[in-house]
């Protein structure tokens, strides 16, 4: 398992030394490399099957890793690699790795070991139906149409004929399905409709009558397709994950959800860390490190299952005793990408630290900052002399 990756030169990340945890979570500005680095290690986990996957749907494999990396990461992504300036080396090792040895396909095989969810993964639903790999065009980056193929799987194979989506019984515990019901769906259900014989996705309240995707609230199409990817990483049996699956990267989780929603969503992370899953997150939300930053507290001061349940808005069950068991075992990485290139280690998380980027938590609490720096000022100003 890679436990290390250091970078430079490559795309946006000019230096870069990244120390996975059990839960590591990547910070910063749009465009400053996460995605790029989050895809790579995908790269590196899963050459075999990323390859044979190219290979089952007739992707050509190119001769040279320019053209490679266009049909990877996307279209226009051929620059981000240059074998005079971009430097990788994995774990202690001090030989650069050759990327040429992961974007040409060998004799290897071997079993997927990292489930990729993407950031665009809204386009994975048209119109509420899902989209396989070949709906595609060649240049879209490979994790969403990959990521884009499993769900359409798991609608079309799994879910039976006007089928309920959600909730599902045998799909999560009602401690974790709650919250979602309250906080992302709002009471509504989510089924297969195949009246129009499309076996689309439509949200319905019992009455028959389904809404279709169009009318959906933003953060519930954002949210749908992710759900499903849950539900392939959750399977309802007693085995605890999929397959030879290690690994899950999740880029921006809170993307369309408010607050409340996103907590709903983190348990369902705290979920498949509890089941042994290795996890990566990319985030804009305040929210998410206020959990890294707590769970962090807890281990340092004494912290107990009890006060991450409460952390967690979760009632005291079995299973989530061993949940929250399992966040204060858990090791805990934040890096930031910074404008300037540079990826830092904040995963101390610590307000008062001179380092801005780790005071400031990468960026995400540097406006309410000003925003109550500013406000004081102006109060300042207002309050009468003498008082």
């Amino acid at each position: 398992m890679i436990e290390r990756v250091r970078a430079s030169g490559i795309g946006p990340v000019e230096e870069a030394d990244i120390r996975f945890g059990d839960l590591t979570v990547f910070v910063g500005p749009q465009a400053t490399g996460k995605s790029i680095i989050l895809q790579l290690l995908k790269l590196l986990v899963d050459k075999p099957a990323i390859h044979e996957t190219m290979r089952d749907f007739g992707l050509a494999q190119p001769g040279y890793t320019g053209k490679f990396l266009d049909l990877y990461f996307g279209e226009g992504m051929e620059s981000i690699w240059s074998d005079e300036r971009s430097r990788l080396l994995l774990g202690q090792e001090r030989k650069p790795t050759r990327l040429s040895a992961y974007t040409r396909r060998g004799r290897a095989t071997g079993p997927e070991k990292m489930f990729y969810i993407p950031a665009q993964r809204v386009m994975s639903l048209r119109d509420g139906t899902t989209r396989p790999f070949t709906d595609f065009r060649a240049g879209d980056p490979f994790v969403l149409r990959d990521f884009s193929e499993k769900i359409h799987g798991i609608v079309q194979r799994e879910i039976g004929l006007d089928g309920n989506v959600f909730p599902r019984r045998q799909q999560l515990t009602e401690v974790l399905r709650r919250p979602l019901e309250e906080h992302i769906f709002a009471g509504f259900g989510l089924r297969k409709d195949t009246s129009e014989h499309q076996g689309r996705l439509v949200l319905n309240r019992g009455d028959g009558r389904g809404l279709p995707y169009l009318v959906w609230s933003a953060g519930q199409r954002e949210f749908v397709p992710l759900l499903l990817g849950l539900y392939w990483l959750l399977p309802p049996s007693k085995v605890p994950t999929r397959g030879s699956l290690e690994w899950v990267v999740i880029e921006e989780l809170e993307m369309g959800l408010h607050p409340n929603g996103i907590g709903a969503v983190l348990n369902l992370v705290m979920e498949l860390r509890s089941r042994g899953y290795r996890i990566c997150l990319s985030t804009h939300s305040p929210h998410v490190l206020d959990i890294v930053w707590a769970l962090r507290f807890f281990q340092d001061h004494g912290g107990t299952p009890g006060d991450v349940r409460k952390l967690l808005g979760l009632p005291g069950t079995p299973k989530t005793n061993r949940l929250a068991a399992c966040a204060l075992e858990s090791v805990f990485k934040v890096y930031y990408f910074g404008r300037d290139g540079a990826v830092r280690d904040i995963s101390g998380l610590d307000p008062g630290s001179e380092d801005a980027a780790e005071g400031g938590w990468g960026g995400l609490t540097e406006f309410s900052g000003r925003v109550g720096d500013v406000v004081a000022e102006v109060a300042g100003r207002a309050r009468p002399e003498g008082t």
